[in-house]
Formats: C-alpha cells, sequence, structure tokens
C-alpha cells in the first residue's frame, strides 16, 4: 500500500500501533462520521507469535529494520508489555524517531538504540530484505542468538529465508514472513465487521503450506 503514510495524515483519529509506525493500511468510517485509521502488519506478527506460544511480556526484543513493517511490529509488541526494545536501522535517525514514538505511549518500555548485537534477546525480528539469499549476510551474528530465542522474518518469499534457516539450525522457534501475511489478514476483517477466518483456511485457499 503505497500511501500508508499519507493515509494517516488525512484521517480524525488513530490506534497507538498506527501513531508508532507512522502509517496507516485500513481506515474505518465511524458512526459520528469520523475516520479511523489502524495499522495491522504488526497486528499480523504477534498473532503468529503468539499462536506458537511465545509470550512478549517482560521480554526483549530486537527490530533490525525500523522502516514500515518493522516499526509497526515495533508497535505491536511494546503494546504487549516488553521489557526492553532493541531498535537498529542503516538510518539511525528513523530508529531515533520511532524510539521517541514508543517512548510516547509505552514509557514503561525501554528502547535501546543502535546495536544489533541479538545476545540476550529472547525475540529477534529482521524487517529488511538481509539474509533473504543465500550467500547474503545475516541481518545479525547468528551465533549469537540463543538457542531459546524465537526468530521472525517479514520476507514472503522465500517462505523460510536463509537466515531463518540458520536460525532455524541453532533450535531457534522461527515465524516466516507468510505466518504474518495470514494473521493480519483476519485481523483487518475484524476490524472492518466482516466477521473473521483462521490462519488455516487462508492457506487452504491459497494453497500455501503451513
Amino acid at each position: 500500500m503505497p500511501h500508508k503514510v499519507a493515509t494517516l495524515e488525512l484521517v480524525d483519529d488513530a490506534s497507538s500501533a498506527a501513531d508508532i509506525a507512522g502509517a496507516a493500511n485500513a481506515v474505518v468510517l465511524r458512526e459520528d462520521g469520523s475516520l479511523y485509521a489502524d495499522q495491522f502488519d504488526g497486528a499480523g506478527f504477534v498473532r503468529g507469535v503468539s499462536r506458537k506460544g511465545f509470550v512478549p511480556a517482560g521480554k526483549r526484543a530486537l527490530i533490525v529494520g525500523n522502516g514500515g513493517v518493522g516499526s509497526a511490529i515495533a508497535a505491536a509488541l511494546a503494546g504487549l508489555g516488553l521489557a526492553e526494545i532493541g531498535l537498529v536501522d542503516p538510518h539511525a535517525a528513523v530508529s531515533e524517531r520511532l524510539a521517541e514514538r514508543i517512548g510516547r505511549h509505552y514509557p514503561a518500555v525501554k528502547v535501546d538504540v543502535g546495536s544489533k548485537d541479538p545476545e540476550g534477546c529472547d525475540l529477534i525480528v529482521n524487517a529488511t530484505p538481509l539474509g533473504m539469499n543465500d550467500g547474503d549476510a545475516p541481518p545479525v551474528d547468528v551465533d549469537r542468538i540463543a538457542p531459546e530465542a524465537y526468530v521472525g522474518d517479514v520476507m514472503l518469499k522465500p517462505g523460510v529465508t536463509p537466515f531463518l534457516r540458520a536460525a532455524r539450525d541453532r533450535g531457534c522457534t522461527i515465524q516466516p514472513g507468510t505466518d504474518m501475511l495470514f494473521e493480519m489478514v483476519p485481523a483487518c476483517l475484524e476490524f472492518f465487521g466482516f466477521g473473521t477466518a483462521t490462519p488455516e483456511e487462508l492457506r487452504a485457499g491459497t494453497q500455501q503450506p503451513s
């Protein structure tokens, strides 16, 4: 959706997730005639996390890539009571602005900026194209990821990136980008009042493997 940032500037009100992300990908007309915006990239990611039994509350996360998708995931995770979140992006100012927005909405969450060292992190999210192709440098040093950590990627293709394969080989629970996609759709349906659907139903309809 190329106009996610501009959309947020045109509505009357927005969720904390949309405000932190600085973008919206869904808008609804409320009964009073006002426009309300929300952001579901992060919701899709955290639904996938929850479905696999990971509880973010009190944990430490690292988000590599703080653009549209990464900031939305950071917002959703912060809203679930993370103890600490690390932000790193090639453009340091992007991370700094995201940290400020998180602090405004969730002051209890400690935010660190600039380090991509995954040591001590319970959750690592790659929201960049790094580690997508064989031979790519991974977004973080995989050898410093704890085997019990949860590792997610936002790339839809390939389903399990080389970075995720390396994390899985260390024993980590992994989440490919397709999980985020198929969890995001039900959240959007509920937002618009169209009922819901399960990720399994959506996968079956598109013949996507689990």
